[in-house]
C-alpha cells in the first residue's frame, strides 16, 4: 500500500456503533434505516425524493428504467467517464451516443451536444450529464437543449455528493440523479448508490423496479430486480452523510494546496473550477506531460496516484462497435493524472505530494 493512498475512507466508532445496533435489532435487510438514509439524503440534495440502490450502478440502471428509458431510445453521453454510465444506459436496452467533452472541465461539451442533436435530435431520447471528478458539468445549457429537444436529463452525480451548481447542490437538476457510495467516494456505505427526484411517479417506479416490480403488497406490477441497499449500509450512510460537508471543505482546502504548489510548474495543468460551480474534488486531475513516466515516479515514491480514464468509453472492447469522433476525451485519457485529495492528508502529505511532482520534472 502507497504511504499517501490515492484514497482512505474515513470510517469510525460512530459507525461501528450505528451497523451494531442494526445488527442487534435483526433488521439487517432493508428497512426503516433505509427510509430514514432516503429521506435525509433527498433533504441534503433539496430534492423531493430518493431512492436507495445497492451501488451507483443500479441506481442508473433503475433510473432510467423508471422514465421510460429502453429498447429503441438513445442517450447522449460522455465518452470520458467510468464505464459504468454507459452500461447502465445498455442495461435499460437502450443505446448511449457519445459526444465530446470540454477541454477544460472534462465533462460533457454542451456545444458538442447541441451539433449532434443538430443532426440527430429526432432519434435521441435523453442526456446523461456526468458530473466527473466532482466537478460539475455545465448543466443550465444542457437543460435548455433538453427542453429544446423534448429530452430527459439524468445527472451520472456518482462522484459529486457535496458538489454545487449555480448555489444549488447536485442531484435536482434532472428528470433524476444517481450517486454511489462506493468506498473511495466523498461518503460511502461500503457498496450503495442512490437515486433523487421530484418527480413522484419516477420515486415510485424507481422503488418499485429495485425491489422485483413489486408495490406495497405481494402484487409484482412490473419486472424488477433486487437492486435493495441494506440497513447496515444505511447505517453508515447515515453517518457519513453527517461528516460530508466537512469532508467537502477538507477535500477544496487540500485541492487548494495542491494548486498553490501547483500552479507555476508548466508542464502540469491543475484542475479548473469555472464560476456557475462548487467543486467537490473527489479527485483532483491534473494534465502533465509524460504522464506516465510521472505517475511510476509517484509511485515509486510511496505516493498513490492514479489514471481515471486511461480508455475512452468508445475505445474500450466492449464498446468496439461504435464509431465515436471525440478527440478531445482521447487526448484527455493520455494525459490526465490524479494526485491524494481525501480528508485524512496531512500538510505534509500535500508538501510531499507536490515537491515529488516537481522534483519529476526539474
Amino acid at each position: 500500500m502507497s504511504s499517501i493512498p490515492i484514497a482512505n475512507p474515513d470510517l469510525g466508532d460512530e459507525e461501528i456503533r450505528r451497523v451494531a445496533e442494526i445488527i442487534d435489532s435483526g433488521m439487517v435487510a432493508d428497512g426503516p434505516t433505509v427510509r430514514q438514509f432516503e429521506s435525509e439524503f433527498a433533504d441534503y440534495c433539496d430534492a423531493s425524493h430518493a431512492v436507495a440502490t445497492s451501488n451507483g450502478t443500479t441506481a442508473l440502471h433503475a433510473a432510467f428504467e423508471a422514465l421510460g428509458i429502453g429498447p429503441g431510445d438513445r442517450v447522449v453521453t460522455t465518452p470520458f467517464s467510468f464505464v459504468a454510465s454507459a452500461n447502465a444506459i445498455r442495461l435499460a436496452g437502450a443505446e448511449p451516443v457519445f459526444a465530446d467533452i470540454d477541454p477544460e472541465t472534462y465533462n460533457l461539451d454542451p456545444h458538442a451536444v447541441a451539433r449532434l442533436l443538430a443532426e440527430e435530435g429526432d432519434t435521441i431520447d435523453a442526456i446523461l450529464a456526468v458530473h466527473l471528478y466532482g466537478l460539475p458539468a455545465n448543466v443550465e445549457p444542457l437543460a435548455k437543449l433538453a427542453d429544446t429537444y423534448d429530452l430527459q436529463l439524468v445527472e451520472d452525480a456518482a462522484q459529486a455528493h457535496g458538489a454545487t451548481y449555480e448555489g444549488g447542490r447536485v442531484g435536482a437538476f434532472g428528470d433524476a440523479a444517481c450517486f454511489s457510495f462506493y468506498p473511495t467516494k466523498n461518503m460511502t456505505t461500503g457498496e450503495g448508490g442512490m437515486i433523487t427526484t421530484d418527480r413522484s411517479e419516477v420515486a415510485k417506479r424507481a422503488a418499485q423496479f429495485v425491489n422485483h416490480g413489486r408495490s406495497d403488497t405481494y402484487e409484482h406490477v412490473e419486472l424488477g430486480h433486487n437492486f435493495r441497499m441494506t440497513s447496515i449500509g444505511a447505517a453508515i450512510g447515515l453517518v457519513q452523510l453527517e461528516k460530508l460537508p466537512e469532508y467537502v471543505a477538507d477535500r477544496r482546502q487540500n485541492a487548494r494546496m495542491l494548486t498553490k504548489r501547483l500552479r507555476n510548474q508548466p508542464a502540469v495543468t491543475t484542475p479548473t473550477e469555472p464560476t456557475y460551480s462548487r467543486h467537490a474534488y473527489h479527485q483532483y486531475t491534473i494534465r502533465c506531460r509524460d504522464r506516465d513516466g510521472l505517475k511510476a515516479y509517484l509511485d515509486d515514491a510511496g505516493i498513490g496516484a492514479s489514471v481515471y480514464y486511461p480508455t475512452p468509453i468508445h475505445e474500450q472492447p466492449a464498446y468496439d462497435h461504435v464509431s465515436v469522433d471525440a478527440p478531445v476525451a482521447e487526448r484527455a485519457a493520455e494525459e490526465v493524472l490524479s494526485l491524494p485529495v481525501h480528508p485524512k492528508l496531512s500538510t505534509d502529505d500535500v508538501r510531499s505530494i507536490t515537491t515529488v511532482v516537481q522534483s519529476y520534472y526539474d
